[in-house]
């Protein structure tokens, strides 16, 4: 049996982005999408990356990195708000599959984002679970705009940021990934227009962070 390689936290994290810049470029490899993958990793899985998104539907994590069947370990939610699910299902994949990057993915005209700045402004809240979703994001809307952060893509950043924050805060286990180089963790912004994935945060890797603030 061929012995699979792990990638660092820096070959998964290139590894994820030239498959965004493929996407982008309209050139995909579609790669790991057939029967003989499909057949390598019906025994057991070995992704590169748990990611973690929202779940708009113009999100599709292996469509936009252009990856395939046991590349990304997925986690998604409205809003990317994070629970105790969450943080398990991170963990795991993290703990147990020894994904070596954990990805925050946000993206423009997010509706979680966009209903709580409008609940700040109206004091008009959702009904029902979209509450609590709002809820937990407006605390990154507040934090940006206490900072004079307030267009959308600066609030936003704020918002991937504050979930990586939350991630490495509430997560011993992550934690200790990264603080022993094992595992890195970033946030990424992603533009639906174009399709491209700017960083935001990092943490455990050394790669330059968008100027966007």
């Amino acid at each position: 049996m061929t012995e699979i390689h792990t990638p660092s936290p820096r070959e998964a994290y290139e590894l994820l982005m030239a498959g965004n810049r493929r996407f982008v470029d309209s050139v995909p490899e579609h790669p790991n999408q057939d029967a003989t993958r499909r057949t390598e990793v019906a025994p057991a899985q070995s992704p590169f990356a748990v990611l973690f998104g929202c779940s708009d539907s113009r999100l599709a994590a292996e469509i936009i990195f252009d990856r395939g069947l046991g590349d990304l370990f997925v986690v998604r939610t409205a809003g990317h708000v994070l629970g105790n699910e969450v943080l398990g299902s991170i963990e795991y994949g993290v703990d147990v599959l020894d994904c070596p990057l954990v990805v925050v993915l946000g993206h423009d005209s997010c509706g979680a984002v966009g209903a709580a700045c409008a609940a700040l402004e109206d004091g008009i809240a959702p009904s029902g679970y979209v509450r609590d979703v709002v809820e937990r994001v407006t605390s990154s809307v507040l934090t940006a705009r206490a900072a004079g952060r307030v267009e959308p893509e600066e609030i936003l950043a704020e918002h991937v940021r504050h979930t990586v924050d939350l991630l490495m805060d509430r997560s011993r286990i992550l934690a200790e990934n990264v603080a022993a180089g094992r595992t890195a963790v970033v946030g990424l912004c992603y533009r639906l227009a174009d399709g491209s994935a700017r960083l935001v945060a990092a943490r455990g890797l050394d790669v330059p962070v968008s100027a966007v603030s």
